[in-house]
């Protein structure tokens, strides 16, 4: 009995610690946060804009309000002169799932010339996204544009890595239809800050530079 019940409070103890480290990782993360904004006033004139993608349409076959708000936050940014260049960065992982040729292509129908759009294939994940578009792309600071929960998550992995990012927020989803991403978010969270503060992570592919 005196065996178990040690076992017990170690295991409580631990299990204390995780929940402790991992409020802890979540709430460094948002503090970054302060580092976007929801007006384009409010935000620098850069080189380039970094689009960060997700897919178009829900599993069930609706419509996604995260991808339609970016893609509607982007255009904005570049259509007040806020950047020159778009950099629309995705997952890309077969023929019939591109998420940056999407994003190009539904840029291009809101006006953006297509000369001004460059798809980063190799975005699979946000450390990725961001840490090559620095060293693909050549940016040392821009803006990223995604919802703010995600944007505040880039900034922190951009500015770890020397990359000045500010964020323009695109609209929030409603709680209603947010709920599993923004849970999933919570664990992101801590992996990222894993990746950047013990493991060093770098993209899983780099290639040649595109200047912009």
């Amino acid at each position: 009995m005196r065996a178990y019940k040690k076992i017990l409070s170690l295991s409580l103890a631990v299990c204390a610690l995780l929940a402790v480290l991992a409020v802890g990782a979540n709430l460094y993360v948002l503090h970054y946060r302060r580092y976007s904004d929801n007006t384009l006033a409010a935000l620098p004139t850069e080189r380039a804009c970094l689009v960060l993608g997700t897919a178009k349409f829900l599993v069930g076959g609706g419509k996604n309000l995260f991808y339609s708000y970016r893609i509607e936050a982007a255009q904005q940014a570049y259509a007040a002169g806020k950047c020159a260049k778009l950099v629309v960065s995705g997952d890309n992982r077969h023929r019939s799932y591109n998420e940056p040729e999407t994003m190009k292509k539904s840029l291009v129908e809101l006006g953006v010339p297509p000369r001004d759009i460059y798809c980063d294939y190799a975005g699979g994940r946000t450390l990725d996204s961001v840490v090559r578009f620095k060293h693909i792309f050549g940016q040392t600071s821009g803006i990223v544009v995604s919802q703010e929960f995600h944007n505040a998550r880039a900034i922190y992995i951009g500015r770890a890595n020397g990359i000045k990012l500010t964020g323009f927020n695109a609209r929030e989803v409603t709680a209603y239809n947010s709920f599993r991403t923004k849970l999933r978010e919570v664990f992101s969270r801590i992996l990222a800050v894993i990746d950047v503060e013990v493991l060093h992570s770098e993209p899983r592919h780099y290639g040649e530079k595109i200047p912009l």
